[in-house]
């Protein structure tokens, strides 16, 4: 009888959390931002992660990236158990400074990272994910911090992977956006 009160609470709760959630949001969307030090330079760090169809290498749930042109992706990954595909624009690319994103088809989602150099040989990496959820355990799933726990995962295995190679497997340093005004250099 107690552990039938205690779920019902547990419920109870949930729902009050989530309608909190949704109301304070709008019904928009979230964000998670997280941060790592990778052990490297920031040339290093950032032309490794220009290498895009490299993610799923460590993205857990990422089965596929595609590089369609200098501005374009397509994604497939596993989001809460299913599999989705959507395309992004790059819309802001400055070498060993920053690359910023949105999606253009499927579920809605954005984001920057930047690079950011803290000596000669270390890097902090920031990125921040803006996304809709697009259903009841996606909303949970973001209400009890899933996104940020693996963003900071993905991350984890980004430094690991990087810092045990030493060096990128190849660059991008290209900018794109209004004020860059520079063409592509592969």
């Amino acid at each position: 009888m107690l552990n039938r009160i205690l779920g019902l609470v547990a419920v109870a709760v949930g729902g009050t959390l989530l309608a909190k959630k949704m109301q304070n949001s709008g019904g928009k969307g979230s964000q998670s931002r997280v941060s790592i030090d990778v052990d490297l330079p920031v040339r290093t760090v950032y032309d490794q992660f220009t290498q895009f169809e490299q993610f799923p290498q460590f993205m857990e749930s990422v089965h596929e990236v595609r590089q369609l042109d200098d501005k374009r992706l397509h994604w497939k990954a596993d989001v809460f158990g299913k599999v989705i595909e959507w395309d992004a624009e790059i819309t802001e690319q400055v070498p060993d400074k920053k690359i910023a994103w949105h999606s253009i088809s499927g579920t809605p989602n954005g984001g920057e990272v930047t690079f950011e150099a803290l000596s000669d040989s270390r890097t902090k990496v920031t990125l921040e994910l803006n996304y809709e959820p697009q259903d009841a355990v996606e909303t949970m799933g973001d209400m009890v911090g899933a996104v940020r726990m693996q963003a900071r995962s993905n991350l984890q295995r980004f430094k690991n992977l990087l810092e045990k190679r030493g060096s990128e497997t190849g660059a991008w340093r290209g900018a794109i956006g209004k004020e860059s005004g520079a063409a592509p250099m592969h």
